[in-house]
């Protein structure tokens, strides 16, 4: 015979009140029934825990150890149960995201803030991510959120638009061209261009070319990169020119400087992106913290 937990419930009462009689009002037991189960618990443990005479029940050394471990084990299962349905609820786990570079400069930072203030009890773990590679941790139930740059996502997956931006140009800092002169893009058709991979993000890539083909110029793109601070560093270097994200432009000390292109109708667009079905709580409260900004294209 094992001792299960009715046996510490029966002997927690027993112990706290040091009369078996009120311990099995206390149960709603009797009082021969309550006395079957602390000798049978005593003979599985092969221990004597309670003194009794006719006058007092005490507890033996051996019992006094055990109601301090049984006022842990209870103590510990109220815990248990209570986090229990804080994780049921989706007000602690944890939530894994994958993003896009530029979105650690303006959404994931105002996302992680908001979780900390709202919901303290979910943990997340971050990784940076191509477009590509997000999708198919996503699918594969390897990420539970995602914010990426793409138009459509697959059928399987669920988009929403969280943050818009403009575009910017980004020069040498003594570069002759100064936003008081800038007119348009096709000023710099002569100039290398160092543009964001397709990799990272084909929309985004075409969409630069766009920008250039409305100014009747295809741009000479001599470096590609998957990271804005070496797309900047070659700026720097005197490499070319580029056009990011607007807010990019944060959080960096280069010898660069930026214009922004706010007259065009280009505009780049973040999603966040996560797989129907998924049941993660998190997921569920964090995507309530996210506001909806557009509507949902899929394939």
């Amino acid at each position: 015979m094992n001792i299960e937990l009715r046996h510490l419930e029966y002997f927690r009462a027993v112990a706290e009140e040091l009369n078996f009689g009120r311990a099995a009002e206390r149960l709603f037991i009797s009082q021969p029934g309550l006395s079957r189960q602390i000798k049978q618990m005593e003979e599985i443990l092969e221990v004597q825990l309670f003194e009794r005479t006719k006058r007092k029940v005490q507890l033996t050394p051996a019992g006094h150890f055990l109601k301090t471990e049984v006022d842990y084990i209870f103590n510990h299962l109220d815990l248990t149960k209570t986090q229990i349905k804080e994780i049921a609820a989706g007000n602690i786990g944890e939530l894994r995201v994958g993003f896009l570079g530029s979105a650690a400069h303006t959404v994931i930072p105002e996302l992680l803030v908001k979780i900390s203030q709202t919901f303290p009890g979910i943990q997340t773990t971050l990784e940076e991510l191509s477009n590509a590679m997000q999708i198919e941790m996503l699918e594969k139930d390897k990420l539970d959120l995602g914010f990426v740059r793409l138009a459509r996502v697959p059928e399987a997956l669920e988009m929403r638009l969280v943050h818009q931006d403009t575009f910017s140009l980004v020069l040498l800092k003594d570069h002759p061209l100064s936003a008081d002169d800038f007119k348009h893009i096709g000023q710099l058709k002569e100039e290398n261009f160092i543009l964001f991979s397709q990799d990272y993000s084909s929309i985004y890539y075409d969409k630069i070319m766009s920008i250039c083909e409305d100014r009747g110029f295809t741009p000479k793109i001599t470096h590609k990169s998957v990271h804005a601070l070496t797309i900047f560093k070659l700026v720097e270097a005197g490499l070319g020119v580029a056009i990011v994200p607007t807010s990019l432009k944060q959080g960096y000390d280069l010898k660069v400087k930026f214009i922004e292109l706010d007259k065009i109708k280009q505009k780049t667009e973040l999603y966040a992106v996560w797989k129907k079905g998924n049941k993660n709580a998190a997921l569920g409260k964090v995507l309530g913290l996210i506001k909806i900004n557009g509507d949902i294209n899929r394939y």
